[in-house]
């Protein structure tokens, strides 16, 4: 069964299909008591469904995009570029690891700050401004300029250098870890605060959900998060708020536009949006929205609009959770490519028996049940007025799966034995087209 299903339905993975109880659950096909025994507790599935599609966010880089994006709009300027560090890092924060969404922004912090730190040295040592020679400055010589630097100064650029550097790096794990509190999978202790809720006080009536835990906790997250950049600022970048956030007009100094530029070199490495970001995109806002909606608290939601009071405590977050993990296997990486001419001649080439491939082409062209146009004879039956097409829909999508199913079981029995399916023939070796 399992393997007729994985054959159907192009599951990408086998293993993917044992996930399929839990989201059949809900439609009261399986019986509870029979089956959810043998699986992990509704937070662990919770868990294990987000950091599935938190895996496919990071394996495609879309976090890194839209973190690169946000920075590229916020500006370089100190205290925005560090506001927009730590928001990026708290949204990511927000729907994959503390871990991981650290260990990818602070390389990011890193490349700049050194770009930023070159291109202020190469400044420092081209800059030839000659001044009066009884302030102590520079001595004019003939044809040269020697500019004498106040030790006083370079020490104090010194230490706003290492200040800069510490502040970066804190803004971006203190806001890791702020992050994480804003939704109910963002970090471990809020999805155990929901195990322990649900075992020590059933009758709670799914009080705490993904909608009202969000509702109370992001607020507490954006004042959280306000309060740390503030503190990070007036601690370590002496903040002024008119210097370090409004624009007035000037043109960037040139360690902001060194900043700038590594932004969108970075940006530029990862190309156009690929058809894989395309994909988890949908899935991550499709997840984000089915939790939201499920039981928001101020009006119903899917969950009482689909089930019966009775029976809404079979569809929680994790089941969510799991049809979208399950859709993220199911949907491709990379646009599909429709070939259906050369099926014939790539059998060929990898030494499949030709056979194989073009007779369950040949039935399957046959079993075309669905619609009226799909072959003559439903056209026919069709223009006499007794059938709808919903009606021919209803009974020809059963008829569609049972076709397949028996092409897929005659080619794989019977089939290999009458024609030798499983050896490449030497008559096959080449292909003769006449023209």
């Amino acid at each position: 069964m399992a393997s007729a299903l994985s054959y159907v339905s192009k599951f990408k993975s086998f293993v993917i299909l044992f996930f399929t109880p839990l989201l059949l659950l809900p439609l009261i096909i399986l019986i509870p008591g029979k089956v959810c025994v043998q699986y992990m507790k509704d937070t662990n599935m919770l868990f294990l469904g987000s950091l599935i599609v938190a895996v496919a966010v990071e394996r495609w880089n879309l976090h890194k995009r839209i973190a690169l994006r946000v920075l590229l709009w916020v500006g370089t300027k100190p205290a925005r570029l560090m506001l927009g560090f730590m928001s990026v890092t708290a949204f990511l924060s927000m729907w994959i690891s503390n871990t991981a969404t650290t260990a990818m922004m602070v390389p990011i912090v890193e490349a700049m700050m050194q770009q930023m730190e070159a291109t202020s040295t190469a400044t420092r040592a081209c800059r030839k401004r000659p001044e009066p020679v009884d302030k102590g400055k520079a001595i004019e010589l003939p044809g040269s300029t020697v500019v004498f630097e106040d030790p006083t100064m370079q020490r104090q650029e010194d230490r706003d250098k290492k200040n800069m550097y510490k502040a970066m790096n804190l803004c971006v794990c203190y806001a890791a870890s702020i992050g994480g509190t804003a939704t109910l999978t963002g970090t471990g202790p809020n999805v155990v605060l929901l195990g322990q809720m649900q075992e020590l006080f059933p009758d709670s009536k799914d009080l705490l959900n993904f909608a009202s835990w969000f509702g109370f906790a992001f607020p507490n997250m954006l004042i959280m998060l306000l309060l740390s950049w503030l503190w990070l600022q007036c601690f370590y970048m002496r903040f002024n708020f008119k210097k370090s956030c409004v624009c007035c007009g000037a043109k960037k100094k040139n360690g902001e536009k060194a900043a700038y530029q590594v932004l969108l070199e970075e940006y530029q490495k990862l190309g156009p949006l690929s058809f894989a970001e395309v994909n988890v995109l949908i899935c991550f806002l499709l997840l984000i929205g089915l939790w939201f909606s499920r039981d928001p608290g101020f009006m119903p939601g899917w969950l009482s609009i689909a089930w019966e009071d009775e029976k809404t405590k079979y569809a929680s977050d994790a089941t969510v959770a799991i049809f979208v993990a399950i859709l993220l296997f199911i949907m491709p990486s990379q646009k599909p490519k429709f070939n259906f001419c050369s099926q014939t001649e790539e059998s060929r080439s990898i030494g499949l028996n030709p056979l194989y491939v073009m007779i369950p082409c040949t039935l399957s062209a046959s079993f075309a049940f669905m619609l009226p146009v799909a072959t003559p004879p439903n056209a026919i039956v069709f223009a006499y007025g007794h059938l709808k097409v919903s009606d021919m829909i209803k009974t020809g999508a059963v008829m569609n799966i049972i076709g397949v199913l028996c092409v897929f079981l005659s080619v794989n029995t019977w089939g290999r034995v009458m024609f030798d399916l499983d050896h490449f023939p030497d008559w096959a070796n080449d292909t003769y087209i006449k023209t």
